[in-house]
């Protein structure tokens, strides 16, 4: 149970690292590009508000005689920004025909490659977007509209790298975290294994220092009545001796249940014959209380188990369902065997929606606030779950409808 515990721990930390990475990795990405965008949005209305060009750039010769607007007040925005930036503008008319392009601070690109890209820009109905690496701003001239595309190549590749680098930065954290867990993690669950430890020496205790009394005084209760002969507080005396014993004897074997060493004999059983002499067996019961079961089992269903355990668990899910039934209510067994093995066990029960359902496997757990019912313990459907996980399988209890519960185990 206490590795159980620290694999959980381990994972839960796991999937919490990965995903506060995750998300913080999903941030910077964003924001580099959102960044990246803002940038090369601000560009291209340099040049849209320039008619075509950067304001100042190509008016007066090949270099300015005075630096270019700055009315956004960017800082990246410098003198040499003009002829540091490549770039290119196509103007189509109202017709949408071509009637100018502006080349000059482009190279690669020859202009009828220019125009296709222009139109593709032009086809997407946005105002701004990316063509390839060409950041483009499509605007509205006084003869058609002209579109800008600036080249962002060098921008997205110094975006990708960064981004790269944070990653690999992030992962490289996430792992020396987990590393740290993975060693720290058995200090971590050091005080519940220490709990837990305690708790099972006491369960093992507590059954030494009980059975012994509880054997002499069951045993003096025999020589008493042989004395005084049968009485009422005798047999009462009796009948809650044998029951201290039987809690005894769950508990011990719950506690051995729980250890990461219990050993569990695998045979192949006939599962469905098991199932249908227990029901068999617990009719006369149910009989005497006015019960009714209903049993649809296929006897031919074979499962790999331990037949001694397989046994206890039908037994105490029957022994359930007939103490929780309604009086003249009706209990319905099934076991189907399909791609897993099936089980199923439901009964009446009008007081279902009053059950806190999640609570049910828990040790001493009673529906019964009062505990005034004075046939259970609480442990029963704890050591039903811990036969079933022993088992590899899974077990859950449901509400069918208002007045009725269910429990369904499925061994895969």
């Amino acid at each position: 149970m206490i590795y159980k515990l620290q694999r959980r721990f381990i994972l839960i930390c796991t999937i919490s690292i990965l995903s506060v990475v995750s998300l913080v990795f999903g941030v910077i990405v964003t924001l580099n590009v959102s960044s990246l965008n803002r940038n090369m949005d601000v560009l291209a209305d340099q040049v849209s508000d320039g008619g075509g060009r950067f304001p100042g750039s190509f008016n007066d010769g090949p270099r300015p005689d005075f630096p270019p607007r700055n009315e956004q007040n960017f800082d990246f925005i410098t003198p040499e920004t003009p002829f540091s930036t490549r770039y290119f503008t196509v103007f189509f008319d109202s017709e949408g025909n071509v009637s100018r392009t502006m080349m000059e601070s482009i190279f690669s690109i020859p202009e009828g490659k220019a125009i296709e890209y222009a139109r593709q820009a032009i086809d997407t109905n946005d105002a701004r977007g990316w063509i390839y690496n060409y950041r483009f701003k499509v605007f509205n001239t006084q003869k058609g509209l002209g579109v800008v595309l600036v080249d962002g190549s060098m921008q997205r590749s110094a975006t990708v790298q960064s981004v790269a680098i944070a990653g690999v930065v992030l992962l490289v954290c996430a792992v020396l975290v987990l590393a740290l867990i993975l060693l720290l993690s058995k200090r971590a669950v050091k005080p519940i294994a220490e709990s837990y430890e305690k708790q099972k020496q006491f369960v093992t205790d507590a059954n030494h220092e009980l059975k012994t009394p509880l054997t002499l005084i069951l045993a003096n209760l025999d020589i008493a009545e042989s004395e005084l002969g049968k009485n009422e507080w005798l047999d009462d005396i009796r009948s809650e001796g044998h029951r201290m014993t039987e809690l005894v004897n769950q508990l011990v074997a719950l506690s051995r249940m729980d250890e990461e060493n219990h050993v569990i004999n695998f045979t192949s059983i006939a599962f469905g014959r098991m199932v249908a002499d227990t029901v068999v067996e617990f009719e006369p019961l149910a009989v005497s209380r006015e019960k009714t079961i209903r049993a649809n089992v296929d006897t031919d269903t074979v499962c790999n188990g331990d037949e001694q355990l397989l046994r206890r668990l039908v037994g105490i899910l029957m022994d359930n369902a007939i103490k929780y039934c309604d009086h003249g209510g009706e209990i319905s067994v099934s076991l189907n065997r399909g791609r897993h093995t099936v089980l199923t066990v439901e009964n009446t029960y009008a007081a279902v929606g009053e059950l806190e359902l999640n609570r049910l496997f828990d040790r001493f757990y009673r529906a019964d606030k009062a505990r005034t019912f004075k046939g259970g313990y609480g442990i029963g459907l704890s050591m039903a779950k811990a036969i079933v996980e022993n088992h590899k399988g899974e077990i859950t209890v449901y509400k069918k409808d208002p007045t009725h519960i269910g429990f369904k185990v499925i061994f895969k």
